[in-house]
């Protein structure tokens, strides 16, 4: 397609933009209540600054590592996003772009795409579930996936329901019957290019959930499977445990921010954990992760692999990651930008664009390997770091609660959400 390169991943959100329906933009975009952490996942890696060298650059860098047992050609993964209903192909052309720049997919248990389609496109896929349904559900899905050929299970866990959007949520229909597709019609006929890519497939965006599809059942509806999860009690650290031994693999729990959660997932045998606050759609004003990753890193680096995922849209926010305690970054936002904006070949863009990023801030560090990054490169501001959950004193203390006036009763507040009311970007990251 002629002119379909970008430069840039703010570029190729710039096309998805133009070319989405508002509504599939709008959820692709996601965040909750004033969208603080979004904005300070990306703009914490500005703050960030680099102390190059002007001469004695290496000819030849190693950008290459491994994450959990698999080699990767450089430290990018793609994370699990739900739904990707912004092109026909979703998650296999994803698989296939990832495949193609020798790295690994992460494929979500919300995806529109079976896992054994991707997992044939990519055979170093993960799997990623929540904490949703029964144990001998959660059982299945695993064993599909392991069947299926997924090398690796990604236990998402961070969620607490945060719904509600200062700048609005878009609308999602549960399914597209004849009633929605005329409600969102409108919005389909002003973006023609989007229309046409799914009307030459024949086929309408998926808004099920096939690797839920439990054995001679149908596979939910997005909704559905949403509201199995909210409607699921919460995981114990002991559950995790047995996730963890259900699986018997490479394993990794993404959503840790606070040191002592990371020395918890260490006890329960993980492999690896994501520093991640799910891409700033879970509780708003949560840190950027870039700030709470050394902490992390620190505390529990060198017993399991420590990878981070939040903000990253530029190899130098790559580099920074790796110096200051990951081994690996996951992206979630900036590859769905690529994938609306031109398919397959957008994925792969994208991850050009990053391992290009990446390697100039290795040749101007002065470096001949990624793993020969180190802090005294960078430059940060005064407190920028914070160490969530180490029990320094220094950190902010929570405020003894007022007590209720003489003649007043305390009531508790319950937040009620229907499944219809949230989108089809809550399942998302990076």
């Amino acid at each position: 397609m002629a002119g379909a390169w970008f430069e840039t991943v703010a570029e190729a959100q710039r096309r998805a933009k133009r070319r989405l329906p508002p509504s599939v933009y709008g959820a692709l975009v996601a965040g909750s209540e004033k969208g603080v952490t979004i904005e300070q996942n990306q703009d914490a890696f500005a703050r960030l600054g680099f102390a190059p060298h002007v001469a004695g650059h290496q000819p030849e860098r190693d950008l290459s590592t491994t994450v959990m047992g698999i080699p990767v050609s450089m430290p990018v993964l793609i994370s699990p996003t739900g739904v990707q209903a912004v092109h026909p192909e979703g998650e296999v052309a994803v698989a296939r772009a990832a495949a193609n720049r020798g790295t690994i997919m992460g494929l979500s248990s919300f995806a529109s795409k079976a896992v054994e389609d991707v997992a044939e496109a990519n055979p170093n896929t993960f799997f990623q579930m929540y904490w949703s349904g029964s144990r001998d559900a959660m059982v299945q899905r695993m064993e599909r996936a392991r069947a299926a050929g997924a090398k690796g299970l990604i236990a998402t866990l961070d969620w607490s329901f945060s719904n509600g959007r200062d700048w609005g949520s878009p609308w999602i229909p549960e399914k597209l019957t004849l009633k929605a597709a005329m409600r969102f019609a409108p919005q389909a006929l002003t973006r023609p290019a989007w229309l046409a890519d799914y009307l030459r497939t024949g086929r309408v965006p998926d808004l099920s959930a096939p690797n839920l599809e439990p054995p001679g059942g149908e596979a939910p509806t997005f909704f559905g499977a949403y509201y199995e999860w909210m409607t699921t009690p919460p995981p114990s650290w002991e559950d995790v445990a047995w996730l963890r031994e259900q699986w018997g693999g490479p394993f990794m729990l993404k959503g840790v921010t606070r040191i002592d959660d990371a020395k918890r997932a260490v006890d329960a045998g993980v492999t690896a954990i994501s520093v991640s606050n799910h891409g700033g759609n879970n509780l708003d004003t949560t840190p950027a992760t870039i700030r709470v990753l050394p902490g992390v890193a620190d505390a529990v680096g060198s017993q399991i692999e420590v990878l981070l995922d939040g903000g990253v849209r530029r190899g130098s926010d790559v580099a920074k990651a790796l110096a200051f305690g990951a081994k690996a970054v996951m992206i979630g936002r900036a590859y769905l930008w690529g994938l609306a904006a031109n398919g397959q070949a957008g994925v792969e863009n994208v991850l050009d664009l990053l391992r290009g990023g990446l390697d100039s801030a290795v040749l101007g560090l002065g470096k001949a390997s990624i793993h020969e990054l180190d802090r005294a490169d960078f430059i940060a501001p005064p407190d920028f770091f914070l160490k969530l959950g180490e029990g320094d004193e220094r950190q902010a203390r929570p405020t003894r609660p007022r007590r209720p006036r003489a003649g007043t009763a305390q009531k508790p507040v319950a937040a009620e959400t229907h499944p219809d009311e949230v989108t089809a970007a809550t399942a998302q990251g990076g």
